[in-house]
């Protein structure tokens, strides 16, 4: 995909500030689940390490369009190493059930899945509006914020994710506030994280559009799916359809 040359009518195209392509990075994965307290009994037994309260997102309330579902699913973390962490994200039933189908495709879910991914950026806007100028569209972004168990608030910016339904990743603007990975999380190192695609090459062309690497090895042919390996106290485990030692 690449852009026009412009013409002596219309002049060369404009030139994408900075931050349209400064370095995005690994922010966070996504593994969701139906049952959460099964899922996080779970990864403490394989990793040797229970996942640590992230907070919630309230089940109802003003959330702008197309985002109803993020509430009632509260999310525990484990840090990756490098400034990322590993969400485990499901829904509580101690929550009013929210506006609309969970985020993630959690509703849908028979098991525990790595859905997704995200990137972390500055200056999303000027991001969203590159990957749109080269054939892909995000979404618009939009502000969001929860309170973490000890009251704190943080608060960012985010393109709608997917659910699992394809490679590309959302991409997140934390601005000022603090990232997650600089509290006090266990630390399980992130091995590798590989996918597969039907069509690889599509899915290299929207990684390409928001000026994302993979930053594994090559997506290769086959079903959609991520799969990562992560170094725990006991070994290592991987985490796709589920988890397991390996």
């Amino acid at each position: 995909m690449t852009r026009g040359s412009g013409s002596a009518e219309t002049g060369p195209p404009a030139a994408e500030p900075p931050e349209a392509r400064s370095p995005a990075v690994v922010d966070h994965l996504v593994y969701a689940t139906p049952d959460l307290d099964r899922t996080l009994a779970e990864t403490a037994a394989l990793t040797g390490v229970r996942p640590v309260p992230g907070g919630s997102h309230p089940g109802r309330g003003p959330l702008p369009h197309g985002l109803k579902g993020m509430g009632g699913a509260p999310i525990h973390l484990l840090g990756l190493g490098g400034g990322a962490y590993f969400e485990i994200i499901g829904p509580d039933p101690e929550q009013p059930a929210p506006d609309g189908p969970r985020w993630f495709g959690i509703d849908a879910l028979t098991g525990p899945r790595l859905v997704t991914w995200a990137v972390r950026v500055t200056g999303i806007a000027a991001r969203v509006a590159a990957a749109r100028a080269h054939g892909y569209a995000p979404g618009a972004p939009v502000a969001m914020s929860r309170r973490t168990p000890d009251g704190s608030r943080l608060a960012w910016q985010l393109t709608p994710p997917g659910t699992g339904a394809g490679l590309a990743p959302f991409l997140l603007d934390w601005g000022e506030t603090p990232h997650p990975s600089g509290g006090a999380l266990p630390v399980l190192p992130l091995v590798s994280l590989t996918a597969s695609h039907p069509g690889p090459g599509a899915a290299r062309a929207e990684l390409a559009a928001l000026g994302v690497r993979w930053p594994g090895e090559p997506v290769t042919a086959g079903p959609t799916g991520l799969t990562a390996v992560l170094e725990g106290r006991h070994g290592r485990v991987v985490f796709g359809r589920g988890a397991v030692a390996v």
